[in-house]
């Protein structure tokens, strides 16, 4: 149960760059490629991972499977299901619901955002079957529960945006009731301009709308700074990975409608632009978006890939819904796809480049192509759900045809353009779609 815009102007937006300049072989997108590789990570993860009722232990402490970790990785296979149905996929999900019987947290646990995560999951496969009712019921009461009471201020780290915001999204779209959406929208808003400062909800924002990018909570406002590029801003990959992320789940599942959609749209298109200038020419991104030389811990190659993936896959969301253009992103998005796709060993499914878990550039150890990183599941999880995003958006390039480029020379506003609906445009667009001289065109 997906709301989006489907329009037919908007479904061709992305399709355009498919009939532009020449692509070489190793940079077009292919879905039956990116499924085969998504295929070949999935089955690593299930393969080691087979009993989903398994604790981890890492860092000297045991944690259940349904902590934040996990939450994450069935969000991204939940969104390759969505791709294309695998039973194997499903039933590892639905096993693992049913062994926490869909239980979300524990009271003293109930607003903290890491352990509703695995709600979203939940939501995903209660909106996949809704008789099953038992998939939403305990994780919408601890929401409700929130809602109860006035406070706001639960997301005090960025991180906390993605692993909580989409599922009110959820909540509201499944329910239909305003509600979740008003209360989500005041909890992002008090944390994109509270929680920043010298303590938790000090009063500056987390969100540079100067620089686009966000600082991963109130210890990394200035003068905080890189800690290898010491004149710059520490903006952390992933951190900001997560919250684009969850700007593009949350409109994935509100309505075009909804009051403070364009809110979320906006933020989208700031920190799109800001994460294009950061891009590595591998296509990859690095753990700190604005020092280039900072890979990390010391012994780390430089690429990573739970920031890379989840800004692919928003990109990717963005062009094939219309948000970006087309023109501006897809080099982004195909440069990163084969990032993504060359850090997955092909004999094992085995995703490298993967940060640990953390809260800054130097944290998680050191980051190569072979190294394991402390929790696999959501380093796979974030991959799984970027190519999900490209894999849509390669399908739609694949099944949408028959746009041409109009020429420097033929682009004249004096001749006669009329929209897909037969209109007269007056004033054609850069970028948009028009028919003319009986052809099908991007202007």
């Amino acid at each position: 149960m997906r709301i989006m815009r489907k329009t037919f102007v908007v479904m061709l937006l992305a399709a355009m760059t498919n009939c532009m300049a020449a692509e070489t072989e190793d940079v077009s997108l292919n879905s039956d490629e990116i499924m085969a590789t998504a295929e070949k990570v999935a089955g690593y993860f299930i393969r080691t991972n087979p009993d989903v009722g398994a604790e981890s232990y890492v860092g000297g402490k045991t944690r259940n499977s349904r902590i934040w970790t996990r939450g994450v990785f069935y969000e991204g296979l939940l969104n390759m299901e969505r791709e294309q149905h695998h039973e194997e996929w499903l039933k590892y999900s639905v096993d693992w619901g049913n062994f926490h019987d869909w239980y979300s947290c524990t009271d003293s646990q109930k607003r903290h955002a890491d352990f509703q995560c695995c709600g979203q999951a939940y939501l995903q496969m209660y909106m996949m079957d809704p008789s099953q009712t038992k998939r939403m019921e305990h994780i919408k009461m601890r929401i409700d529960d929130m809602m109860a009471t006035t406070q706001v201020n639960d997301w005090y780290w960025i991180d906390a945006i993605q692993m909580a915001m989409p599922i009110f999204a959820m909540l509201g779209t499944i329910t239909g009731e305003k509600a979740y959406w008003e209360r989500m929208n005041e909890m992002y808003v008090y944390t994109r301009n509270k929680h920043g400062g010298a303590k938790k909800g000090g009063g500056l924002p987390l969100f540079n709308e100067t620089t686009g990018l966000w600082y991963r909570d109130y210890q990394f406002d200035p003068p905080y700074h890189d800690l290898k590029e010491t004149d710059k801003d520490c903006y952390w990959s992933r951190g900001n990975g997560w919250v684009y992320m969850a700007l593009a789940r949350v409109m994935q599942f509100t309505p075009d409608d909804e009051a403070h959609r364009v809110e979320y749209e906006n933020d989208f298109k700031a920190m799109s632009k800001a994460l294009l200038d950061c891009q590595r020419e591998d296509g990859s991104w690095n753990v700190s978006l604005a020092a280039p030389s900072n890979y990390g811990q010391d012994g780390s190659e430089g690429p990573e890939m739970t920031g890379t993936s989840l800004f692919v896959g928003g990109m990717a969301y963005g062009v094939r819904t219309g948000l970006l253009d087309s023109l501006t992103y897809m080099p982004a998005i195909r440069r990163g796809w084969q990032a993504m796709r060359h850090a997955v060993h092909d004999d094992t499914g085995f995703v490298g480049y993967l940060q640990g878990a953390g809260s800054k550039p130097e944290d998680g150890g050191v980051i190569t192509y072979s190294s394991i990183p402390d929790f696999e599941d959501f380093g796979h999880g974030c991959w799984l759900w970027g190519a999900a995003e490209v894999h849509a958006l390669a399908v739609m390039l694949e099944q949408t045809t028959g746009i041409s480029e109009l020429k420097a020379d033929e682009i004249l506003t004096d001749r006669h353009y009329y929209d897909m609906l037969g209109r007269r445009i007056y004033k054609p667009v850069h970028g948009g779609f028009y028919i003319y001289r009986g052809r099908k065109v991007v202007y």
